[in-house]
């Protein structure tokens, strides 16, 4: 049995539109978009396909110039019907037209129990060029693994604790061999040990059953509890000069499928949630697909914002034609915060307790009450104010780091304190709760990204 590590610092944000445990008929997407700016870091990629060409699922569409083998794929098959560049032609993505049948690239298939007997040398090559290399994120910077390093080990979190979340269990649920497959693949190109983290509260299922070599811990607490920065923190910290690699369970298992079945398969289920979706579930689409279909005649109203991801963590889309991002496997509907706010009404000097807010202020009653459900705007409820230092960060984060210090030591270009205070442990995901928190109403998640590149650049 796995040790439980019990964590009490963090919050639950408890919005209303959780997805039910139900898969929608919904058209699969005519469209798919690749976009590199999914792809943290990415230097300057090379494009490998025309307008009016025919591609496959897992023909290279691209690959980054810094990161020379590891090849970004289409996801379906279909025409190349735009490379969209902006100014200075920068690359914003190019668009696939879906094909009714997807046509996949082949790669060599193999039984389950043949995987144990291949080589890294056998094994780096296919996964480099079938693009589910890039499933793979390197720990520090939170950027692509370069795969001529060796990590000291691999993390994978086998739960999501981010507001509205979707349900692992019914995400992945039938996909047991696959994720195996995936995890003796992962073994064959590093020698080092690969944790899972599990969710204390939940039994363990069929699907994150542990295998072999694999070394399983347990977390119990509120969010980011889900979160594999939290992980690593608590099991193997990072020290400078060290890597460590991370996926999402989806990744093992899309690695898994392209060697029992020898094609880079792209499809994915997602949930569509949020207070401004009628009917919360998941839906089958693939990588990059457009939400027109996801949302179409499932909204209770039009002003609202599209956020490819989770509400703390996501990236805003323009409208309802825009495109999953490349790891996201939900897209959430909340109201547009463009309403004029109150003033002398409720919610300002009166007790209300329809407000969500951690801190425990006057008139802010929702502590009272952790488990209802709320529906929150996007409204910042406030302009920026001064950086000023609270406490309230270091209760929201369960790492032994301090936030505040970290973040005024980036905007002062400290390098010798950033790395002191702990930038190598973090990335955006896991100090998303001090902005959400902040009274300062301070961009923390981009300070945070503006750290770490200088960090990575010096």
């Amino acid at each position: 049995m796995s040790e439980v590590k019990k964590l009490s610092k963090g919050f639950d944000i408890n919005l209303a539109g959780k997805a039910q445990s139900t898969l929608a008929k919904t058209a699969l997407p005519e469209t798919c978009m690749i976009k590199p700016d999914d792809f943290v870091g990415m230097y300057r990629p090379k494009v490998f396909v025309k307008e009016g060409e025919t591609v496959k699922a897992g023909t290279p569409l691209f690959q980054d110039k810094g990161l020379e083998g590891v090849m970004y794929c289409s996801p379906v098959s279909g025409e190349v019907v735009e490379v969209k560049r902006g100014e200075q032609r920068k690359l914003l993505g190019i668009k696939v037209l879906v094909d009714k049948t997807i046509d996949y690239v082949p790669f060599p298939k193999h039984t389950l129990s043949e995987l144990s007997n291949l080589k890294k040398e056998e094994v780096l090559p296919t996964m480099l060029e079938s693009g589910v290399w890039v499933q793979i994120i390197q720990r520090p910077y939170g950027i692509v693994a370069d795969p001529n390093t060796s990590p000291k080990a691999i993390f994978i979190s086998a739960f999501d604790t981010s507001p509205l979340a979707p349900d692992y269990e019914y995400l992945f649920k039938g996909q047991e061999i696959n994720f195996q497959a995936g995890l003796e693949i992962l073994s064959k190109i590093v020698k080092c040990p690969i944790h899972l983290g599990l969710n204390a509260k939940s039994e363990v299922s069929k699907i994150f059953t542990p295998y072999k070599n694999i070394k399983t811990h347990k977390f119990a607490g509120t969010h980011p509890a889900g979160n594999v920065g939290v992980h690593i923190h608590h099991v193997s910290p990072i020290n400078n000069g060290e890597l460590v690699w991370t996926l999402n369970p989806y990744g093992v298992i899309q690695i898994g499928k392209l060697f029992l079945e020898g094609k880079y398969d792209a499809s994915r289920t997602v949930a569509v949630v949020g207070s401004e979706v009628q009917k919360p579930e998941y839906h089958q689409t693939f990588i990059g697909g457009c939400i027109d279909k996801l949302v179409a005649n499932n909204l209770k109203s039009q002003n609202v914002r599209f956020v490819s991801g989770n509400v703390l963590t996501g990236t805003k889309l323009a409208d309802g034609k825009d495109y999953l991002g490349f790891y996201d496997q939900q897209l959430s509907v909340v109201p547009e915060g463009n309403k004029p706010r109150f003033f002398l009404t409720e919610g300002w000097l009166a007790p209300v307790a329809n407000r969500l807010s951690f801190h425990k202020a006057l008139g802010l009653f929702s502590f009272l009450n952790p488990q209802k459900e709320y529906t929150l705007d996007t409204s910042l409820n406030g302009e920026e104010w001064a950086f000023v230092t609270t406490g309230t960060f270091e209760k929201v984060v369960p790492m032994d780091i301090l936030p505040i210090q970290l973040l005024k030591a980036i905007l002062a270009n400290d390098y010798e304190n950033m790395e002191a205070l702990g930038i190598f442990e973090v990335i955006e995901e896991d100090l998303a709760l001090c902005e959400f928190v902040d009274v300062s109403k301070q961009p923390v998640q981009a300070i945070l990204r503006e750290g770490l590149n200088m960090m990575r650049e010096g």
